[in-house]
């Protein structure tokens, strides 16, 4: 029995896990980077701060411990701002990623860079 619901969950969760690293791919697509630049780890903060038009030195600032989620609240509302939407969409994005994302992804939100 706990075997079928661990390996449920398991399917679920990768499910979840795919719908949201496409919805991101389409994210770095709709401002005009590559896609596959949401995969790859640190390189995707790089770009990410490209789309926000934030400096590079940033990426050091995630580094630092307490700092880093503020940096990370930031960097999140700047997203939110560059596609037209606001705090209430930003507080989404952090509480519901797996919902917000795509939202942001697949919807109708132009990137105003």
């Amino acid at each position: 029995m706990g075997t079928s619901i661990t390996g449920t969950s398991s399917i679920i969760s990768l499910i979840i896990l795919v719908l949201v690293i496409v919805a991101l791919w389409k994210v770095y697509e709709k401002a005009g980077k590559p896609g596959w630049a949401a995969i790859i780890p640190i390189y995707n903060i790089w770009v990410l701060l490209q789309i926000i038009k934030k400096p590079w030195w940033w990426l050091l600032l995630l580094l630092i411990p307490v700092v880093n989620i503020v940096i990370a609240v930031m960097m999140t509302h700047n997203l939110s701002v560059k596609f037209g939407k606001g705090v209430w969409f930003t507080i989404g994005i952090i509480l519901l990623s797996f919902i917000f994302i795509p939202i942001l992804g697949f919807g109708d939100a132009k990137y105003k860079g």
